[in-house]
């Protein structure tokens, strides 16, 4: 999506000023998509008040009601364990805003349990890669969501990189896969430098050449849509070395670790869907 492209109708309001609350403003920014004028942030830490404004020009205060009154959009991006005391707050605030939640595990069901009836929830999925914009976003429109709304909030989320919608039943899978998925893509990488060290490569060699790897693949299988099985094909020659590098992955359960990995995932974010 080019600049200027997008453009979100109204004002909207952020709740939460964390990490991933800056990385969608300056994302939403530099894609053109609000003018700062047009947000507000409601952040209880001063400090971080003070760097969110100074950064980006924002108007940012310390309560989440005077934030969200009077915004078209409202943006939750707080953890699932602060989502009911968030809720309670702005609830009798929030009018006819569209209300978008990043918050993992929570369902929109569960979100409009306790915001006024009729309000139109969009439930996302971001991860942490759309701080340098290259996210991958999951959108779920609840029961009184349009398709129209959904579709502004992917392409809204679109401006940090990637934004699909999917049901709401697969949040939960979409959360242990592109959600939970740069822990492991950065455990990986932090394993394959520390093997380089190891064998007497510098730690700043040994990470650039993991990650410029990890990259180059995401690319490569991104691009050309090939298969990851054919790419690994493509890579191990007959009696080669990567054949030999694969059989100790395989040996390890490298699957079967991933494959429970995401399960854990998956049981985690039901769990904080129900507390």
């Amino acid at each position: 999506m080019t600049q200027g492209q997008f453009r979100l109708s109204g004002s909207l309001a952020v709740v939460g000023g964390g990490l991933m609350g800056e990385a969608l403003i300056k994302g939403f920014l530099d894609g053109e998509a609000i003018s700062a004028e047009s947000i507000r942030v409601a952040e209880p830490i001063a400090a971080r008040r003070s760097e969110l404004a100074q950064g980006y020009g924002i108007d940012c205060v310390a309560d989440a009601v005077s934030a969200v009154d009077g915004a078209d959009v409202v943006l939750l991006a707080v953890k699932p364990q602060m989502i009911d005391a968030v809720l309670s707050q702005v609830s009798s605030s929030v009018g006819d805003a569209l209300v978008i939640s990043i918050a993992a595990g929570i369902s929109c069901a569960r979100l409009e349990s306790q915001l006024p009836s009729g309000t139109a929830v969009v439930r996302v999925m971001p991860n942490t890669p759309a701080m340098v914009l290259q996210g991958m976003s999951v959108v779920s429109g609840g029961a009184e969501a349009t398709s129209d709304q959904v579709e502004i909030v992917r392409q809204l989320f679109g401006l940090v990189g990637r934004a699909v919608i999917i049901d709401e039943s697969h949040q939960d899978a979409a959360t242990a896969i592109s959600g939970s998925g740069p822990a492991y893509m950065a455990l990986y990488i932090d394993a394959l430098a520390r093997a380089g060290v190891r064998n007497g490569l510098s730690r700043d060699v040994a990470q650039t050449l993991a990650v410029q790897t990890m990259l180059g693949t995401a690319v490569m299988l991104r691009d050309t849509d090939m298969h990851p099985e054919q790419l690994v094909d493509a890579v191990s020659s007959p009696g080669g070395t990567t054949i030999a590098a694969i059989e100790q992955l395989e040996a390890g359960g490298v699957r079967s670790a991933v494959s429970r990995a995401v399960e854990a995932c998956i049981t985690r974010a039901k769990e904080l869907g129900s507390l």
